[in-house]
């Protein structure tokens, strides 16, 4: 239950209570309310009115308890569960210049007679040095040195809201996962497993085929019947309930089935093994004949259609799928012929528009374009505005085509496409806008924040980790404060691992470039607090900047794995950032200054998290990337990417993105005046009417139509 209420909190910044006792008439419960409000504004939280009532009505112990298990959720939420020491005590005030600071060590390590025998100029490696990498002084020394933050109005104040019961609270949570029209993260897919273990229902429509694997592998357990139209869905399940990854990414060793479960998988599998389905199979072969191993398909002649997957799998019996049809009609160069196959899978034809239109002589583009018209009725919500996106930005040249997977990792290539016919691109965007309108609800009341207007619509949400603060790929707001502060904090599981934080920084035209790094600790605007080469017990790193001082508008904030485990593979690895005025002084990490943070994952050896950009008026803007290079196996420096996050990072600017913007103007004009509210916002104001519909970033991907 803990596990369950701490992620309500986390998630949605609301409070589950329910049904508590009430308290005695002695107020103990209102004093131990006003206490907790007060610690919680210490970490940037406080109480809405009505959750500090519900608090102040119960028994004082109730809140203690409840207290210590809100403080414990919004503390890790922000980053502020661990002690954030930093190499340079005074930082960010008495940063040595960089060749001052290797000189001092090697002058110690030369007056050390035990140390000095180990020097060799021939084999001389500074980070051996004795006094590098490692901490100097205790956190209780870093706290000393360190005057008391001044708070300020400018400072982040989430509110905590009263919840429900955490029966009810959770409900909501799974269904929010469970009904997405958007993948997961990984994550939120272990959010959703838990939740679908604890809830007893479950939404009508379940869309993306992970969440219905991790919904299946509950109905397999209570031996309910199973959600599948695709053979590829009993793989996915298999895949779920063997631990494995249900998006079939990365392999899984099956386990042992109970006979009752493969009864059930291959009647579930015998249902919608049609020979049109088998097509799906050569795909994940291999997978297929793992699990084949596991089920004993031979035992069960009561389900030839299932025999039939297996027989695809090993080879003895030839299925042709769609995507191979079309590829070799367009190959041989009839297009009318693959128009005409992929009439038959919506989405498929909408995907590969664009290509058919330039493969496509300009008499036949009506066809492909009436083709369309009739696919777009029968495509997902999420297809049609991911084309939406993908042909608004054929509209003007950008510096290059980023792919990005599901990880997040990402490259960069020059556009080398022929442009589509302006008259083509404009019929395409106008059936789009008509289908989408057509699918959103009458808001009623529509009120929107005018700071969510720049914030990305979230049409996949695999390589976003959740936490404070985060916004969808390409998203955009701006940046308050005079002191931008990065930090990543890690903590390593089994191995040595050296993690280093840094920042490129750029010009207009996205050249000159200049960092700030364990290679180059100060410049005029900004200070490094100095390279930690271990953390066994955890270790911190932060940059500073002086925003008003920075001579070049671009900033890349980056963290390099340079040795030891992945961010995966650490025990805990963490990114955000902070902004605070010059005069507030405080510790390098004060949580109720932290505008974002959130865990690092993936595969890649460089995080790219987001870049700042200097705005038009001066002011400073900050664009999510969540992006992830491969980088080299060890020893990644800011050096050694610089061009690749430069393409990357321009094409990512560059990029017009579909935002909440697009979704308000077509809501607007089906607003009505029906007796019910939609907000859309960053955090929901406390004077909504009873019953609004609230979207906020936690919730945006609910706005994607069905």
């Amino acid at each position: 239950m803990d596990t369950l209420e701490r992620l309500v909190i986390a998630r949605r910044l609301r409070v589950p209570i329910g049904a508590a006792p009430a308290g005695s008439a002695s107020g103990w419960g209102e004093t131990a309310a006003r206490q907790l409000d007060a610690a919680l504004l210490s970490v940037g939280f406080t109480c809405s009115a009505t959750l500090l009532e519900r608090l102040s009505g119960l028994r004082g112990e109730t809140v203690v308890d409840l207290g210590v298990r809100i403080l414990a959720a919004v503390r890790t939420l922000v980053g502020d569960h661990v002690q954030h020491n930093a190499y340079f005590l005074d930082f960010p005030k008495n940063v040595p210049d960089t060749l001052e600071f290797w000189a001092g060590l090697l002058r110690e390590a030369l007056l050390d007679p035990v140390a000095a025998a180990r020097v060799r100029t021939s084999t001389l490696n500074l980070l051996s040095l004795p006094g590098y990498g490692r901490y100097q002084h205790t956190y209780a020394d870093l706290l000393a040195a360190h005057d008391e933050l001044i708070p300020l109005a400018g400072d982040r104040v989430s509110v905590l809201e009263l919840g429900g019961s955490l029966e009810s609270e959770a409900r909501e949570l799974y269904f929010s996962l469970a009904g997405s029209e958007v993948p997961l993260a990984a994550e939120d897919l272990e959010a959703l497993r838990l939740l679908a273990r604890f809830c007893a229902d479950e939404p009508e429509r379940i869309p993306v085929r992970e969440n219905r694997a991790i919904v299946n592998e509950v109905r397999l357990a209570g031996g309910r019947p199973l959600l599948v139209d695709t053979v590829t869905d009993v793989l996915r399940l298999a895949c779920g309930c063997s631990g494995g990854d249900v998006t079939l990414a990365e392999p899984t060793r099956f386990r042992s089935f109970r006979r009752a479960e493969r009864r059930a998988l291959l009647g579930a599998l015998d249902a919608v093994a049609s020979p049109a389905k088998l097509g799906d199979v050569p795909r994940h072969r291999e997978e297929w004949k793992r699990l084949g191993e596991r089920l004993h398909p031979h035992e069960y002649p009561q389900f030839p259609n299932a025999a039939a997957v297996f027989e695809t799998a090993r080879g003895t019996r030839r299925a042709e799928s769609l995507d191979s049809r079309v590829e070799a009609a367009l190959s041989a160069g009839r297009t009318a012929e693959a128009v005409k196959l992929l009439e038959k899978a919506p989405g498929a034809l909408l995907r590969r528009l664009d290509h058919l239109l330039r493969a496509t002589d300009a008499p036949d583009a009506t066809d492909v374009l009436d083709a369309a018209e009739r696919a777009a009725a029968g495509a997902s919500g999420r297809v049609l505005l991911s084309l939406r996106e993908h042909l608004q930005n054929r509209l003007a040249p950008v510096a290059g085509r980023v792919f990005t997977n599901r990880y997040g990792r990402a490259w960069a290539t020059p556009d080398s496409r022929s442009p589509l016919a302006e008259e083509a691109l404009s019929r395409t965007l106008a059936i789009l806008d008509e289908e989408i309108t057509r699918r959103l609800p009458d808001p009623g009341e529509l009120i929107v924040d005018p700071d969510v207007l720049d914030v990305a619509l979230p049409l996949s949400g695999k390589a976003v980790a959740p936490g404070l603060g985060m916004l969808p790929r390409g998203s955009v707001s701006a940046v308050d404060g005079e002191l931008l502060r990065f930090f990543v904090h890690w903590r390593e599981a089994g191995q040595r691992t050296d993690y280093d934080l840094s920042a490129l920084m750029l010009d207009d035209s996205y050249d000159n470039p200049t960092h700030i790094s364990w290679t180059n600790y100060t410049n005029d605007f900004a200070e490094y607090s100095g390279d930690l080469t271990e953390a066994p017990e955890g270790a911190s790193e932060f940059i500073n900047i002086l925003l008003a001082a920075a001579t070049q508008p671009i900033i890349i904030p980056q963290v390099h794995i340079y040795a030891g485990e992945r961010f995966d593979e650490a025990a805990e690895a963490f990114f955000g950032y902070m902004t605070r005025d010059a005069a507030q002084e405080g510790r390098p990490f004060e949580p109720r200054t932290v505008r974002m943070k959130s865990d690092l994952r993936g595969s890649g050896a460089v995080a790219l998290p987001l870049v700042f950009l200097r705005g038009g008026d001066g002011g400073w803007l900050v664009k999510w990337l969540h992006l992830y290079l491969n980088g080299d196996p060890g020893f990644n420096q800011v050096e050694g990417n610089r061009v690749t996050a430069s393409l990357l990072v321009r094409s990512i600017v560059e990029r017009d993105y579909l935002r909440v913007r697009y979704l308000a103007d077509l809501l607007r004009a089906k607003s009505s005046t029906a007796g019910h509210t939609t907000y859309i916002g960053l955090e929901a104001p406390a004077d909504l009417p009873a019953g609004a519909r609230v979207y906020t970033p936690g919730t945006l991907h609910e706005l994607i139509p069905a």
